[in-house]
C-alpha cells in the first residue's frame, strides 16, 4: 500500500512541477501531509493521547470532597443517607433500622465540550499548534466535576437535601428523641468562627444520642479568604504574639470556582468512606471525533471536529460531615 501512495505522491509532484524530467525527490517536501483516512487516524491518535496525558496528570477535588458512584440508570435514589447507625449491646434480637423511603435521587446530566482543526493545518503539518488547546481539553474534563461541586456548595445554602432541610440548616431534624442539630452560620471566617465551627460539628450525636466523632479535618475557602485561612491554619503566631493553637489542625483548600462569593466558607470532615456530596458517573468522559472524508463539516466547512463527553452528576451527600458559613452575605 504504502508504495502506490508514494508512486501517487511522486506522479502528482511530478505533473505539478511541469513534467516528470523536472521532477526531483525534494520536491516532496513542498507537498505537506497528505489528507487521507489514514493520516486523519494519526491526527487523531495523537490529540486523543495529549487529552488523555492531559486528562490523567490533571489534580482535583472530587475524591476529598465526594464519593463516587457507578450509575446504572437516568437517575439514582441513595435512601441510605438517613442512616447514623451507632453500636448497641445486643440483648434479644438486632433492632434493625429502617432505611429513609424517599430517599435522594440524583439524576444524571449530559456535558459536552468541542473544538475544531482547520483541514489547511493538518494539509501543511502545523498540527503542532493545536497540543495546547487539547491539553485545556483534558484539565477541563477532569476538573469539570470539581466545578458541580463547588456549585453545590453555594446551592446548599438554599436547597434541599435528603431530610428536607436546606443543605446548610440551623434546623436539620435528628429522630424524634435528639433535638435539631445545625451546619450553617454567618460569622466571618477569623479564629473565633473557625473554633466554633469545629466544635458544632464535634459535638454532634446521631438520634440515638451517641455521639458521631465528626472531625473536621479540611477548611475550604474562595481566593479572597486565603490569607486568612493561612494565618489560622499556618501561622506560629496570633496577630496579638499569642501561640496559634489552630496551626495545622486541618488541611486548606482554596477553590477558585468560589470566587464569585468571597465571604463564604466551609469546614469539612473528609476523613471517612462516606462524604458530603455524592458524584455519580453514567458514562466516563469519552474523546470523540467527526473527521471522516465524508462527514458533513469536513465537505462543507474543511474542519475537523472533536470533542469530549460524559454522562453524570452531583449530588448533596451527609450535611453533617460539613459546616457553612455565608460570612454575614446574604446567598
Amino acid at each position: 500500500m504504502k508504495k502506490y501512495l508514494f508512486a501517487f505522491i511522486a506522479l502528482s509532484a511530478a505533473w505539478l512541477f511541469g513534467g516528470e524530467r523536472h521532477f526531483r525527490p525534494e520536491h516532496l517536501l513542498l507537498l505537506g501531509v497528505v489528507i487521507n483516512q489514514a493520516s486523519l487516524t494519526a491526527a487523531y491518535t495523537g490529540f486523543k493521547t495529549v487529552f488523555q496525558n492531559a486528562y490523567d496528570g490533571t489534580a482535583t477535588a472530587l475524591e476529598q470532597l465526594a464519593v463516587s458512584v457507578p450509575s446504572t440508570t437516568a437517575q439514582e435514589q441513595y435512601k441510605w443517607l438517613g442512616q447514623f447507625p451507632g453500636l448497641r449491646e445486643w440483648i434479644g434480637d438486632r433492632v434493625v433500622k429502617d432505611i429513609s423511603v424517599e430517599g435522594f435521587t440524583i439524576k444524571n446530566r449530559d456535558f459536552e465540550a468541542t473544538v475544531s482543526v482547520d483541514r489547511n493545518d493538518l494539509e501543511d503539518d502545523t498540527i503542532g499548534i493545536y497540543s495546547p488547546l487539547f491539553r485545556q481539553l483534558g484539565e477541563t474534563a477532569k476538573q469539570h466535576p470539581d466545578l458541580l461541586l463547588n456549585e453545590l456548595l453555594i446551592a446548599g445554602f438554599s436547597q434541599a437535601c435528603f431530610d428536607k432541610a436546606m443543605f446548610f440548616d440551623t434546623a436539620h431534624p435528628n429522630g424524634g428523641s435528639q433535638p435539631s442539630w445545625g451546619n450553617r452560620g454567618t460569622a466571618v471566617l477569623d479564629a473565633t468562627g473557625y473554633q466554633n465551627a469545629r466544635a458544632a460539628m464535634m459535638s454532634l450525636v446521631n438520634e440515638e444520642g451517641r455521639p458521631l466523632r465528626v472531625i473536621p479535618n479540611m477548611l475550604i475557602v474562595p481566593p479572597q479568604l486565603e490569607g486568612t485561612a493561612r494565618g489560622i491554619l499556618r501561622a506560629d503566631k496570633t496577630a496579638n504574639g499569642a501561640t496559634n493553637i489552630w496551626q495545622n489542625s486541618a488541611d486548606l483548600l482554596v477553590a477558585p470556582e468560589l470566587a464569585a462569593h468571597p465571604t463564604v466558607w466551609f469546614l469539612a470532615d473528609l476523613s471517612r468512606a462516606a462524604k458530603p456530596f455524592i458524584f455519580q458517573t453514567r458514562k466516563a468522559p469519552e474523546f470523540m471525533a467527526l473527521d471522516k472524508l465524508q462527514d458533513e463539516n469536513v465537505f462543507f466547512r474543511k474542519e475537523y471536529i472533536y470533542g469530549v463527553d460524559y454522562r453524570g452528576n452531583a449530588g448533596f451527600g451527609l450535611p453533617h460531615l460539613i459546616y457553612g458559613s455565608t460570612g454575614g452575605a446574604a446567598l
